[in-house]
């Protein structure tokens, strides 16, 4: 039932949306997403919307989560910080793309979920920590590209520091209620950014993000 439902996922929320990259829709159909949101809701899993997770958490609308993760143009040698953890599905994807995954989340139940799940699973790629996620983790930095799945007020600068020369970093950025999706690119010191599109994330909750939630 769910290799199925993945298959008409990948169809028809991501290919008939322009997610092309054939490594991108390949993780998609491989990841077991019903492993990664509350039992009751594993029929839910694969519908074109955001899921519960609890902790006043969401697991991400399939398409952002590969729109999101297209756009680091991924090729399987990186080192990648991701920025929430939540459910640890976003984890898993990034796992079957990059060398490496350094995952940050704040809050010490859904980390320690996603970690049973991510183990259960054979992911032995990913590397996960408790903290503040605007911070970063910048004891493994350089990272060649970052993912912040959470809204920020704006770009937090220690991320910024922690990008490698040529590295992407993809997130929200705006208000608690809607934001737009920025894409970052680091370049000989300077960073160019290119707004993607609208969208509505749960809030980036620390220092240079927001110090409680909305």
């Amino acid at each position: 039932m769910f290799d199925a439902q993945r298959t008409r996922m990948v169809e028809d929320q991501l290919k008939s949306r322009g997610i092309a990259d054939p490594r991108v829709l390949a993780a998609f159909r491989k990841v077991p997403r019903h492993r990664f949101v509350p039992e009751e809701l594993e029929r839910e899993a694969y519908a074109d919307r955001p899921l519960p997770i609890g902790e006043g958490q969401t697991i991400s609308q399939p398409y952002m989560v590969a729109l999101m993760t297209s756009r680091l143009r991924l090729q399987g040698h990186e080192r990648v910080l991701e920025i929430g953890t939540g459910s640890g599905y976003q984890t898993a994807i990034l796992a079957e793309l990059a060398l490496e995954v350094f995952s940050v989340e704040r809050l010490p139940e859904l980390l320690a979920s996603a970690k049973t799940r991510l183990e259960g699973l054979g992911y032995l790629n990913v590397h996960l920590t408790p903290g503040n996620g605007s911070l970063g983790w910048p004891e493994h930095a350089p990272y060649d590209a970052i993912i912040v799945t959470a809204a920020s007020p704006d770009i937090p600068p220690p991320l910024l520091a922690q990008l490698a020369e040529g590295g992407r970093l993809v997130l929200p950025i705006g208000g608690p209620s809607a934001q737009t999706l920025v894409e970052a690119e680091k370049r000989q010191g300077a960073v160019r950014r290119l707004e993607i599109t609208g969208c509505i994330f749960v809030p980036l909750v620390g220092q240079y993000g927001w110090r409680i939630s909305p």
